[in-house]
């Protein structure tokens, strides 16, 4: 390979990953930040800037109503800013607040009441959490949904599923009282918990019985590396009777896109909560340079995986804006309803302390993940 070959391979590697990531990025950035604004404006709060990206502005304009509407040279992100923010993370600037008019007042983020700042800030995440929804709708009503069901076609001797006593013909019915209806919703659920028992409906021979079969931790290579995943030992069969398209009515495709997102949710859910019991490793996490690897691999697959893969990050990202951490949505959330429970704003001082506590741990999430991905 000569010079030019290997900065074509270099170039090329870094646009089919780049180029992707940031499509993706920028679908979830505008969408979240347009349920703040929206919100925002019909409760009467002027908007100063509506930006995806951070730092310095590459192109912007400013509508009627005065909002600057800008694109940044760094586009991990973006940001709604109010009128009477310190920031873009909607800190109350104090003291320009106080000098603010009557007039100015009635328009400022800061001095609206409490429910008003609190519907402004759960916008965001349920906007991410809705985009979701709508993505995973549209696709099983324009193109139907594939279902493989879930048939035993082998069990793996010495595995958890020959273990457990699963035979050759077993349809998985449920888990843990959770219903199946593809085989890749077992996967699912059986990944998230190695070592932990799980009661498995099946249907043999037109009847019922429950196995209990406990995942074995595996480690298996993924688009974005190797993960430890719970694994059953059972293969699924495919053929014309297991694999089947599902057309769906409208009705039938939200509901559906709903329980997808819902999913999504659980998941994201149990995973944390594995990771403070330490069922989950902090290995399965996946910081900016894992998920734009993501997106480098899912877009071999076309427009409309890469379309799909946004809708599954957007509705993991609104619910993990809802966490209790200072700085993200959840955290604005918790101090409203503290304010309310109270009755009054919290001290400026102790406000200011939490928002840098909640900095840090931001600061150390973020660079914790980076370390994830790049080891």
């Amino acid at each position: 390979m000569n010079l030019t070959e290997l900065i074509q391979g270099l170039t090329g590697g870094f646009l089919n990953t780049i180029v992707p990531f940031l499509f993706v990025l920028t679908i979830i950035v505008f969408f979240h930040e347009l349920g703040h604004y929206l919100v925002g404006r019909w409760c009467g709060v002027r908007v100063s800037t509506f930006s995806i990206g951070f730092g310095p502005e590459l192109i912007g304009w400013n509508d009627r109503s005065g909002t600057r509407w800008r694109i940044a040279l760094l586009p991990l992100g973006g940001f709604v800013r109010f009128f009477g923010d310190a920031d873009a993370a909607s800190t109350p600037d104090y003291e320009a607040a106080a000098a603010l008019t009557p007039e100015e007042r009635a328009v400022s983020f800061v001095h609206q009441p409490v429910w008003k700042r609190f519907l402004i800030v759960l916008a965001g995440p349920m906007a991410s959490i809705l985009l979701g929804v709508f993505i995973f709708s549209t696709n099983a009503y324009w193109d139907g949904r594939t279902v493989l069901i879930p048939k035993v076609a082998s069990v793996v001797p010495e595995s958890a599923a020959a273990e457990a006593g699963f035979k050759v013909g077993d349809i998985i019915v449920s888990v843990d009282g959770t219903e199946v209806e593809s085989f890749i919703d077992v996967q699912r659920i059986v990944g998230m918990y190695a070592g932990v028992p799980l009661n498995f409906l099946v249907k043999r021979d037109e009847g019922l019985l429950t196995l209990i079969a406990t995942p074995k931790m595996q480690l298996k290579e993924s688009i974005v590396g190797t993960r430890r995943m719970g694994v059953l030992g059972i293969a699924a069969a495919r053929d014309s009777s297991t694999l089947i398209v599902k057309k769906e009515t409208m009705l039938g495709a939200i509901a559906f896109g709903f329980r997808q997102s819902w999913a999504v949710i659980e998941n994201s859910g149990d995973f944390l909560a594995g990771l403070v019991s330490g069922r989950a490793s902090t290995d399965q996490l996946s910081g900016p340079v894992g998920i734009a690897k993501m997106s480098g691999e899912v877009a071999k697959l076309g427009l409309g995986a890469l379309i799909g893969f946004a809708g599954l990050l957007s509705v993991s990202i609104g619910f993990l804006n809802l966490m209790p951490i200072p700085l993200l949505d959840g955290g604005h959330l918790v101090l409203y309803t503290i304010e309310a429970i109270r009755n009054r704003t919290l001290d400026q001082k102790v406000t200011e302390i939490i928002f840098r506590f909640g900095l840090a741990i931001i600061l150390c999430l973020t660079l914790f993940s980076l370390y994830i991905d790049l080891r």
